[in-house]
């Protein structure tokens, strides 16, 4: 497939979103036949940006990336990721309180697109995640974050534990979910600078991570199952963050 500094992105809209994200892009390649609606759009933006676009046969699309390709690919610089000054600077910049999203040993990269989806939509600036037993960000990560994966910076570090020291001792309040012994998450203090940290799938935060936060809160439950998957219950709890810093004018 190339180098390891490239990979091949597949799909209408994927292709369309790293087109407009300014990532390096080396070539795209089209299947024959297939040049109206949304192709049309992204004939006309490689254009513009000076990005070489072929015409193949359907089965040189399907090669590449064989599923769900929509008869569109592109081979771009593999996803870059950032470092935790990047995500102050980011705060700063929209002279904002930091809001950061831990992922403590996160698997599932559906989870974590979605997730990418939300902290993109009320303007998080950015997600931590551990090298380590984790999810990193691949193509499937991508598609399942509809584009956000371009606009949401992700910094992956050695050690969860020793990062979030360094986030306390540069002024951030850690919060991680925890079912027991923990407050209800609509206590949270919002307005402080803070990360929010979300437990893997199955055996949500390790012991050394829970042991490290400030705050411990839950989504309260009242049906018969226990548990909410990690993404649809890291959206709550980021909304809650986005609900009070930005009240509704009266």
């Amino acid at each position: 497939m190339g180098n390891k500094n490239e990979e091949w992105i597949g799909g209408k809209n994927p292709v369309l979103e790293v087109l407009r994200s300014g990532r390096d892009i080396h070539k795209i390649m089209i299947a024959e036949g297939s040049q109206k609606g949304v192709m049309k759009q992204i004939i006309g933006l490689a254009k513009e940006r000076g990005v070489e676009v072929r015409f193949v046969p359907k089965v040189k699309v399907d090669k590449v990336v064989p599923h769900a390709n929509q008869g569109v690919v592109a081979q771009v610089a593999a996803y870059q990721y950032f470092e935790l000054d990047d995500l102050f600077r980011a705060a700063s910049e929209k002279d904002e309180k930091p809001f950061f999203i831990i992922l403590d040993e996160l698997e599932d990269p559906h989870n974590l697109g979605s997730i990418m989806r939300t902290a993109d939509s009320i303007g998080a600036h950015g997600i931590i995640i551990p090298k380590r037993r984790s999810v990193s960000l691949t193509q499937t990560v991508a598609k399942a974050s509809t584009g956000a994966i371009e606009y949401v910076p992700v910094v992956r570090v050695t050690n969860i534990a020793k990062t979030m020291e360094e986030l306390q001792k540069r002024g951030l309040w850690i919060f991680g979910t925890d079912a027991s012994g923990s407050s209800d998450y609509r206590t949270m203090d919002a307005d402080l600078p803070l990360a929010l940290v979300i437990g893997s799938e199955g055996r949500g935060m390790s012991r050394l991570v829970r042991e490290k936060c400030d705050f411990l809160i839950h989504l309260p439950m009242i049906g018969k199952v226990t548990s909410l998957n990690a993404s649809v219950a890291a959206s709550i709890l980021l909304y809650e963050v986005y609900r009070k810093r930005n009240p509704l004018e009266q």
